[in-house]
């Protein structure tokens, strides 16, 4: 479904990516991890037109999808840090999305709309909003437009937990459906609910990308964060 070839991308002397090879299909929930600066955030935005690699290929589909746009309307977004327009409201922001999406999309999913009693605070300035309240609007916009993929950048912060669960839930609503998510976040035991493999970047290159289950198996660890901190003691080869 998704698969990079030999991705590569510099920034200056900083090689971001470095030859990135991965394959990734329709029912996977893949976990995208590694250190600050490991080249997480690069990947994310090549998939999602918002960096141009130097090399390689990235394909949705068996279609390229660098240099195109038309692909991005199967692809729902949610950043970690959701920038609106201060002076709108929730309501009017979803008016305008659903306008310049529209003909994008043939039924809306509302789920998390309905969930999250979006209703409630439709008419409240998105200045006035917290952290938390941001990062509903942001998941229910990356969900709305029913995508077959799914991009969730740190999808738990600033929620609570009430809306954190209900959140997790739709994720594992959605990978039961068959649809290609990829997962940001620094909360181990949020990865290793939803998702179904690793992908483990450093200095830009794939350090590792197996199954939970494998990694678990290979190193003899019940839990996904002590299997990780075998594998990067150096304690455990994967190779």
């Amino acid at each position: 479904m998704l698969q990079s070839s030999q991705l590569s991308k510099s920034f200056g002397k900083l090689k971001a990516l470095d030859q990135v090879s991965v394959q990734m299909q329709a029912g996977q929930a893949v976990s995208l991890i590694g250190p600050n600066g490991s080249g997480k955030t690069t990947f994310i935005k090549c998939l999602l037109g918002l960096v141009i690699p130097d090399s390689g290929s990235l394909t949705l589909n068996d279609t390229s999808i660098l240099g195109s746009w038309n692909y991005r309307r199967q692809i729902g977004y949610m950043p970690q840090i959701g920038r609106y327009p201060d002076h709108m409201r929730v309501g009017q922001v979803f008016d305008m999305v659903k306008e310049i999406r529209q003909g994008a999309y043939e039924q809306l999913d509302d789920d998390l709309m309905r969930a999250f009693e979006v209703e409630k605070f439709a008419n409240k300035p998105m200045r006035t909003l917290s952290g938390g309240t941001r990062q509903k609007v942001s998941a229910c916009l990356a969900f709305l437009f029913n995508p077959a993929v799914l991009v969730l950048d740190e999808p738990t912060a600033g929620l609570d937990p009430l809306a954190s669960e209900i959140l997790k839930e739709k994720v594992l609503a959605e990978k039961a459906k068959g649809k290609l998510i990829l997962v940001t976040s620094h909360i181990l035991s949020d990865l290793e609910e939803l998702t179904t493999d690793v992908l483990y970047l450093m200095e830009g290159k794939v350090q590792f990308y197996q199954s939970i289950e494998q990694l678990k198996s290979q190193t003899g660890e019940e839990k996904l964060n002590r299997a990780l901190a075998q594998v990067m003691r150096g304690n455990q080869s994967l190779n």
